[in-house]
């Protein structure tokens, strides 16, 4: 029996598919990877689908097709590079683009919106697909996300000391791993609003290696006021997204500072956060040995040197350090899921989430 998935990811940086093709015979070996940007029409609809506009029905059953199309690119990459057959793939697991995150609002039970066309996924590489993760969490009561902790676990979990690892992609999140017990919540921005500043002052998409940042001065007033923000304050399970971390969050909290230079800015917005993360993991696993770091925010050089200061008793590296590069481990994540999933098991943590027990998540879409 084939032990072979397929995780497609594509994250709140909004800047583009990943992809890898995974091996859970023994273990989690990744096998492939394949990235493909958005193109930039694609990106700004889905930066737009963050806010009410109109004819948003339309624009997101298009973004949706689009996207498929895009994963579909993906997989077929992956085939060809690997040299698998589709045949031989058990499932992708195809996360899709997180455009509203609003768990337990409005009516008690509220909404995650992942925009996908799963059924157009499985037409173009006839494999089966599995996605919407995450509704089936929230209708027991939880929030949706993360879901990676419990991957985060199956994968770490035999470094046998407290383990923290960090996504930091558009929002960061963390898991908590300990010899007892796993927990995890999103933390607050990631790369979101280094991002969103970069680009509005340079013109260019992120601030590589963080070597604008560097070059400016953290502001401490601007930088307390960031840190009023009350989700910092929530307790676990909680999470967040675009919804509530924008620009105009950014353009409100920056009054008052408009004197500041705009690398200034940056620096501070790069100390903000790594400051939230660093708060978190000390507030809530203070004996956490060993920080490994995920997603894009992996490597911005700057951001790394930022977390290694604030945990100086804690060995700060990215998951190259123990086999698996940053931009592959949330794509394998939804392989995992997808694993799940197909096998009838669980793929939420009741204790991360919040929901009222564990819950095979997901919807199988067939090849």
């Amino acid at each position: 029996m084939s032990t072979l998935y397929i995780g497609v990811m594509s994250g709140t940086s909004i800047d583009g598919v990943d992809a890898v093709l995974a091996d859970f015979s023994n273990g989690v070996q990744v096998i492939g990877h394949q990235a493909l940007p958005f193109d930039p029409f694609l990106r700004e609809t889905f930066f737009q689908l963050n806010q009410s506009g109109p004819d948003e029905l339309h624009r997101a059953a298009l973004s949706a097709n689009a996207l498929a199309k895009l994963y579909a690119q993906a997989v077929q990459q992956l085939l060809v590079q690997t040299g698998v057959a589709a045949p031989e793939v058990v499932a992708i697991g195809a996360h899709g683009q997180t455009v509203r995150h609003q768990p337990g609002q409005y009516d008690g039970t509220g909404y995650t919106w992942q925009i996908n066309n799963p059924s157009l996924l499985a037409e173009l590489t006839g494999i089966r697909v599995v996605a919407d993760f995450r509704s089936r969490d929230l209708a027991a009561g939880g929030q949706g996300a993360p879901l990676v902790p419990a991957f985060h676990h199956h994968l770490f979990a035999s470094l046998g000391h407290s383990v923290a690892v960090l996504n930091i992609g558009g929002i960061s999140n963390v898991s908590l791993l300990s010899p007892h017990e796993v927990r995890g919540f999103d933390c607050g921005p990631g790369n979101v609003l280094l991002d969103h500043w970069c680009q509005r002052h340079t013109g260019q998409a992120f601030d590589l290696d963080g070597a604008w940042a560097a070059t400016g001065q953290v502001h401490a007033p601007l930088l307390a006021h960031l840190m009023c923000e009350p989700f910092l304050q929530q307790a676990p399970p909680k999470s967040t997204g675009r919804d509530l971390f924008h620009g105009e969050w950014l353009n409100m909290r920056l009054q008052g500072f408009d004197r500041l230079a705009a690398a200034d800015v940056q620096a501070t917005l790069t100390a903000f956060t790594a400051q939230v993360c660093v708060n978190d993991i000390q507030r809530h696993a203070p004996d956490t040995a060993q920080l490994l770091v995920c997603g894009g925010g992996a490597y911005n050089r700057h951001l790394m040197h930022r977390l290694q200061q604030g945990l100086p008793a804690v060995t700060v590296s990215t998951t190259d350090a123990v086999g698996i590069p940053p931009l592959q481990v949330e794509a394998a994540a939804f392989a995992w899921l997808a694993q799940q999933t197909c096998m009838n098991l669980p793929g939420n943590l009741p204790a991360v989430t919040g929901a009222a027990g564990p819950r095979v998540l997901g919807g199988i879409y067939p090849a």
